[in-house]
């Protein structure tokens, strides 16, 4: 897996452009994630938990928004159902190609279907696993109880989402606190002071957060019967939302 270390915003020659998934974000994108999202590693490994308790034979797994393939390969280590296939499906060529590597150096009987699209475009059938691991936010919000709403009308009765997000907080103060605790929990893993600046700059108009209530609502009308949030580390969290 390339695990180049991240300098995107290193450097200070004016405002920084808006953040892309292009070629340059998926060579740094594991050391970028990892160092950028407080709990990320423990969220990939109760992945494998929820997979392992909710495929079932014969079914359809998808990951949406699969970037270099980390929730496929934690779902793929921890299912132990048979005849299921997994679906990672990603629309930025950088990111699928990276992707397609780290499979194929994977040991694993479960297949692989893996997928340059939008999103928005893929259909959903017999499913009874589909992670949106920090995808759902960079879908335009007037777009995304469409796509919830398709999800969860291509899952069989039992089945699990894990939606994981950033958030917006409800009030100005908790707000503050929680992304100035989010800006020192960055700082702690090595990124200086003008990088989490300018990487706030360019993700800005790109990532657009929702409340935790306002995803649960959307959930619900979207078809879901239960929705429980299973993690939460400052204004980072997880839903498992049960079809």
């Amino acid at each position: 897996m390339t695990n180049k270390i991240d300098q995107i915003y290193a450097d200070t020659t004016g405002r920084p452009a808006d953040f892309r998934f292009d070629d340059k974000v998926a060579q740094v994108f594991a050391d970028m994630i990892s160092r950028s999202v407080p709990g990320y590693g423990l969220t990939l490994d109760m992945i494998g938990v929820i997979a392992k308790h909710y495929v079932t034979n014969n079914s359809h797994c998808y990951d949406l928004g699969c970037s270099l393939g980390a929730s496929t390969l934690a779902i793929r280590h921890n299912i132990e159902a048979v005849d299921s296939t997994i679906i990672a499906v990603d629309n930025s060529p950088a990111m699928i190609e990276q992707c397609r590597a780290n499979l194929e150096s994977s040991q694993s009987l479960t297949p692989v279907d893996l997928r340059a699209e939008d999103i928005l475009a893929t259909t959903f059938d017999n499913a009874s696993l589909v992670t949106m691991n920090f995808t759902l936010q960079f879908i335009a919000s007037e777009q995304r109880l469409a796509l919830l709403s398709r999800i969860a009308d291509g899952m069989n009765t039992g089945g699990a989402l894990v939606l994981s997000e950033k958030i917006a907080l409800p009030g100005s103060m908790e707000q503050a606190l929680m992304t100035d605790l989010h800006h020192d929990f960055k700082a702690a893993m090595g990124y200086s002071q003008l990088e989490i600046a300018q990487k706030r700059q360019s993700i800005e108009n790109v990532l657009i957060p929702d409340t935790i209530e306002s995803h649960k609502e959307r959930l619900h009308e979207a078809g879901f019967s239960q929705v429980h949030v299973w993690f939460q580390c400052f204004n980072f969290i997880s839903l498992l939302a049960i079809k």
